[in-house]
């Protein structure tokens, strides 16, 4: 068996956005994923399908496997013909132990790559406004380690260090911050030079506690700060205030849980990361074609005797399309077809294909999409549905009521999701999550699984339309309905969540 190779790749700082193109390319091909702690879990959602993920849990005074345990699983996975990727937070080879791992893999043959990442020590100040290096105030940057390892570490040479006029960045250093300040003042640093301690940098839960060489230790254990974090010592740090720009985004400080199906993710995490939110990608669905679609094509070949054509889904609205071009349908047969869908989304869909809906109702349910039809002609008038197996239950009784004849087709169907690389219910727990995006019943079932035990009862969720909505609040939800059904609507109603959020921290802090 030919041997397989190791990747070891920087997962950057927190922010998802920060990994590397030829990062996500090792994950994207790896067979295997070995991550540590301080990896963020959106990326093992984004990436888990189809993997194995090997948990080594290492943290600031916890190793859940040892070091020499995980050179042992590299070689044995490698061995095995795979190819895995050594999934470290920031960059693998600044006080990761990369260059410990990648010299073990060269002793025993095996091939390796490394893969750069965005280090804490950059990026954390960064999006804190603190530029590390500024030619008014820094011309050289040090960045140390703050972790005592034992007393084989070579210790840190504060008197060398107070006596830079350039920025100090130390890592892992929240449980030693005391004696890193002291020994700096003691070594004859000023006092009064400024100072900054940084927590969960990049990430929703970012905070800042500034002050100076003799106030930053009080004020970070008043503040109870705690790891990861990242400490400045430096002029650079007075320009926080006057920098910053990560704080100022629209949805800044928000953690979003997306539970929609992988395939209609996108644009919409996309979206909201750029405004500023943490997003988890954790689809509660995801929907498949049913096979066959004989009962569809018969409708195709009588296609000039239907009035409408009714889409009441995006997904719906994509399988119709894939199954003509599977069976050579020409699209001009739907010529003289007047067309009606359910909401903006489903209608942005449609217009990616150059064509625009005759009809969509200005409330985004079936209830109103029917009695806009029934006022377009009811009696006698022929309606082609294709749709999800199971769709709406009120819009067909109300188009017959109305002396239309419905044609039901379902053509894709919703299943449950049965694997998650995260676990919901502890994300809910734990406070990690502020609000969920629900796009419909079928993903509130499925979230609701995913979640199943978890106290909802805080929890925002942000819905598409009255119907998911209603289903939502009988798991104690806390629902927000978004005033269009599309993906602007549901930014606007997260825009107007995360400056609630904003304005009740403001009023903690006094």
């Amino acid at each position: 068996m030919k041997t397989g190779k190791v990747w070891l790749v920087g997962a950057g700082p927190g922010d998802v956005g920060l990994l590397t193109i030829k990062g996500r390319e090792a994950l994207e091909g790896a067979d295997v994923i070995v991550y540590d702690h301080l990896v963020n879990k959106d990326l093992l959602a984004m990436f888990g399908e189809g993997k194995e993920w090997i948990d080594v849990g290492k943290q600031a005074g916890h190793h859940l496997i040892s070091q020499e345990e995980i050179q042992k699983i590299l070689q044995r996975e490698a061995k095995q013909g795979k190819q895995v990727v050594r999934l470290k937070g920031g960059d693998p080879f600044l006080f990761g132990r990369g260059g410990e791992e990648a010299r073990e893999l060269a002793d025993a043959g095996i091939d390796f790559q490394i893969v750069p990442g965005v280090t804490s020590a950059l990026a954390v100040p960064a999006y804190q406004g603190i530029p590390v290096t500024h030619r008014d105030y820094a011309s050289s940057l040090h960045i140390i380690t703050g972790h005592k390892r034992g007393e084989s570490q070579e210790p840190i040479n504060f008197q060398a260090l107070a006596a830079l006029k350039g920025t100090l960045v130390f890592l892992m250093g929240v449980t030693t911050l005391p004696q890193i300040t002291e020994s700096l003042m003691e070594a004859g640093m000023d006092p009064e030079t400024p100072a900054a301690i940084l927590q969960e940098g990049t990430t929703a839960g970012q905070r800042r506690v500034t002050g100076t060489l003799k106030t930053l230790a009080a004020k970070a254990a008043k503040e109870q700060i705690r790891p990861p974090a990242v400490i400045v010592v430096g002029q650079v740090c007075t320009l926080a205030g006057e920098l910053e720009w990560y704080g100022k985004l629209p949805l800044t400080g928000l953690r979003i849980l997306l539970a929609r199906p992988r395939e209609r993710m996108e644009p919409l995490a996309g979206r909201l990361r750029k405004k500023g939110a943490q997003v988890l990608e954790a689809p509660a669905i995801e929907t498949v074609p049913i096979p066959g679609q004989e009962r569809l094509l018969s409708c195709m070949d009588k296609l000039e005797t239907y009035d409408w054509l009714v889409f009441t889904s995006p997904a719906g609205t994509d399988y119709f399309f894939q199954i003509l071009e599977e069976q050579a349908i020409d699209i001009r047969r739907l010529h003289g077809r007047k067309i009606a869908v359910i909401g903006e989304g489903t209608g942005e869909t449609l217009k990616k294909r150059g064509i625009y809906p005759d009809l969509m109702p200005e409330t985004y349910d079936g209830v109103s999409l029917g009695k806009a039809l029934a006022e377009h002609g009811g009696r006698g008038v022929r309606i082609l549905l294709p749709r999800a197996e199971k769709g709406n239950q009120e819009l067909v009784p109300i188009l017959e009521a109305a002396g239309a004849v419905v044609e039901d087709v379902p053509i894709y169907r919703t299943i449950q999701k049965e694997i998650q690389r995260i676990n919901i219910r502890e994300e809910l727990e734990q406070g990690r999550i502020d609000c969920v995006v629900l796009t419909s019943g079928s993903v509130t079932e499925g979230f609701a699984r995913m979640a199943e035990g978890a106290d909802l009862s805080g929890i925002t969720a942000v819905c598409i339309g009255e119907q998911t909505a209603g289903r939502a609040r009988r798991y104690g939800l806390m629902c927000r309905v978004a005033g269009k059904a599309a993906l602007e609507g549901i930014e606007e109603e997260l825009e107007k969540i995360a400056a609630e959020k904003r304005k009740r921290d403001q009023h903690k802090k006094g």
